[in-house]
């Protein structure tokens, strides 16, 4: 038995299988279908023609289904497909297919498809796919099983991305990635100095602010290395409370590292 609630829209063509959820003001469409055990939160929207295998589980404000963003789409019948147990998190949005592409975007099963990540039209998602808040697959990509993607990642249409590799957040893919690498784009995060605009404005002193340069200075600007630096700075400023805390702060750096 299936759990409707009165106050949700859903499609007298839809097939709803035994022990669906669908909650207050979701919306499923026309030609869905889901399959059992699957679950529509409050105010998610599932549109077709689709089809859901078992346990999917579609977030509040999830759009899953939608009508591809494509210029030559005009209305014809082109579908979504997926497999079981695949977690459609807030926001996110899932294209159907496009004639020219093959009319069907397909996803596998256990996938999780994180908040604000989207993917295109005609895509061709595996199994275990894991896609991080923001990513953004383009139309036609193929992301294939295990494949880890980090936030925010963006990639141009017809890329491939091979099984089991992992990409690093915020990286563009405008070609293929190969099957187990580790993919980052090129980072030149460093630091410039301190925050003088910040300190004067939370009430800092003029003297406090000269300690905190000095110290900076000799992090960054002379050519001690780091734990050269804090002796430096220990042997220099030990009277500053602001130098103190930053020492304190170097020495119980992860293994991550310190950005300089």
């Amino acid at each position: 038995m299936s759990e409707i609630d009165p106050r949700a829209v859903v499609s007298p063509s839809a097939k709803i299988a035994n022990c669906v959820k669908i909650g207050a003001f979701a919306v499923v469409g026309d030609e869905v279908e889901l399959g059992e055990g699957c679950v529509v939160e409050p105010h998610a929207v599932v549109k077709g023609p689709s089809t859901f295998g078992r346990k999917n589980h579609f977030s509040s404000f999830s759009i899953v289904g939608g009508d591809p963003q494509d210029l030559t789409y005009t209305g014809q019948r082109v579908r979504l497909e997926a497999g079981d147990e695949n977690e459609f998190r807030e926001f996110c949005t899932v294209h159907r297919g496009t004639v020219k592409g093959g009319g069907v975007t397909r996803l596998g099963s256990h996938n999780l498809i994180m908040a604000y990540a989207h993917i295109g039209h005609d895509c061709q998602i595996g199994d275990h796919v894991i896609l991080t808040n923001g990513a953004q697959l383009a139309g036609h990509s193929v992301v294939e099983d295990y494949a880890g993607i980090s936030a925010f990642c963006l990639f141009h249409q017809f890329v491939r991305i091979g099984s089991h590799s992992y990409i690093g957040a915020g990286t563009i893919i405008t070609q293929d990635v190969p099957p187990f690498s580790l993919i980052v784009g090129e980072r030149e995060t460093r630091c410039f100095g301190i925050n003088k605009v910040g300190l004067e404005r939370h009430g800092f002193s003029p003297e406090r602010i000269r300690a905190i340069d000095k110290a900076y200075r000799y992090l960054l600007r002379s050519k001690l290395n780091t734990s050269q630096a804090v002796e430096k700075m220990r042997g220099t400023l030990a009277d500053s409370e602001d130098v103190q805390a930053l020492i304190r702060f170097i020495e119980s750096t992860t293994a991550r590292g310190l950005t300089k």
